[in-house]
């Protein structure tokens, strides 16, 4: 970030930045956002030929004292050492079923650590190789945005209809916010169950949904699986006055959707589908519903992370995918599946890996493991009592949905 310019020379031109621009140029931290900036300590050179040996010889050491999460989108030279992967609710329900485990290292992003330290004992300590691993999609809706949405809502007479739906990525004051106004948390694979639920809440009034922070998952899992129509949705962009809408348009919508998405599933386009199947005849389209809902309608299959994997274990020998998810976990697939005759390609021509997810790479991962080997607890993420309480009865309420 050296030739950036200093938030002083900004305001000189006449730009005032934002307290999320500075956050993003690494000139300021806040503790209740998604990522941290800072990585304390020395970590090793990533030239370092010993690191393999250095993470394996420490984590060795700790024994049974750390359980290692790896998400699915993470490097493979930080899945090796990973004792479970999965998606981000898996790996937080992984650790919450060691107990045992003092240390539980999540190789993810920021929320998926709070989520773990939420689902943990209080004996547990959740730590995150680096803070500055955070979630672009989550970073969307802060804590004070999602309040002055709820104040246009309560000021528009809605408000009382309305029943939070928060994606699993999302932070865990957005979680807490949740709890607290009586919603509850979805993933990618139960959005559907989530969203039937919540319109099962209204009173005298039918219920609307304010769906967080991810307005593609929300939108096509109304429109798709659903059958709402496109004008059933409006997106509330927290930059704009009461959202950018009127209040007739809140009064009529049965969805409304935050304006956020995923960096990486936005990527794709209506373009990357047409162009793979010119270059690939035959070739099936398997996508995230985190994308665009012109490129999931587009799509021959749609599912969450775990649904892709599936998909393509039970895939026929010789047949052939362009996937629309994380390259990492493209790449993966591809060479594991090489073997039984498999074509599997990324869908878009452009390379494209999680950025914030990519942060946790081997270097982080000695440190944080040589530290706690040495008895140094390093980079603990850890989420207040109350947020806690009301963030666990958003994830309990998913827990309970049929």
């Amino acid at each position: 970030m050296t030739t950036a310019q200093s938030p002083v020379e900004l305001v000189d031109l006449g730009v005032q930045p934002t307290p999320l621009a500075l956050l993003l140029l690494g000139r300021e931290a806040d503790p209740r956002s998604e990522r941290g900036v800072e990585c304390p300590g020395d970590l090793p050179s990533p030239s370092d030929p010993d690191l393999v040996e250095r993470a394996r010889a420490a984590k060795e050491k700790l024994g049974d004292k750390v359980f290692v999460l790896g998400h699915h989108y993470q490097r493979d030279e930080v899945i090796q050492f990973a004792d479970v992967t999965g998606d981000s609710f898996k790996l937080a329900r992984d650790a919450a079923a060691r107990p045992d485990a003092e240390y539980i290292v999540f190789c993810g992003v920021h929320f998926m650590a709070e989520s773990a330290d939420i689902l943990t004992t209080d004996d547990q300590k959740v730590v995150l190789p680096d803070l500055a691993a955070g979630c672009s999609m989550a970073d969307m809706a802060t804590a004070e945005q999602v309040a002055e949405c709820w104040d246009v809502l309560t000021e528009a007479g809605i408000a009382e209809q309305v029943v939070p739906v928060s994606y699993m990525n999302s932070s865990a004051d957005i979680k807490a916010f949740t709890g607290k106004h009586g919603g509850t948390i979805c993933t990618s694979s139960n959005a559907k169950r989530a969203l039937e639920w919540a319109y099962e809440q209204g009173g005298p009034l039918p219920a609307k949904v304010l769906f967080l922070p991810d307005q593609h998952l929300g939108r096509n899992t109304a429109v798709r699986d659903m059958g709402f129509s496109l004008d059933d949705c409006v997106v509330y962009n927290p930059h704009k006055p009461n959202g950018g809408l009127t209040v007739e348009q809140l009064r009529d919508a049965k969805m409304i959707l935050w304006r956020g998405h995923c960096s990486v599933h936005g990527r794709f386009s209506l373009e990357s589908v047409e162009d793979v199947r010119a270059r690939i005849p035959g070739v099936n389209v398997l996508v995230h519903p985190e994308c665009k809902h012109e490129v999931v309608a587009a799509a021959d299959y749609v599912g969450s992370t775990e649904h892709i994997i599936k998909t393509l274990e039970a895939a026929p020998a010789g047949s052939k995918w362009a996937i629309g998810t994380e390259l990492n976990l493209v790449r993966r697939l591809a060479n594991r599946f090489a073997a039984e005759g498999k074509e599997i390609v990324f869908l878009d021509k452009t390379v494209c890996f999680c950025s914030t997810m990519n942060r946790i790479d081997l270097p982080h991962l000695v440190w944080t493991l040589e530290s706690l080997a040495e008895g140094n607890l390093v980079n603990q993420i850890e989420v207040d009592r109350e947020t806690e309480q009301f963030a666990k009865l958003a994830l309990e309420r998913m827990l309970a949905l049929p």
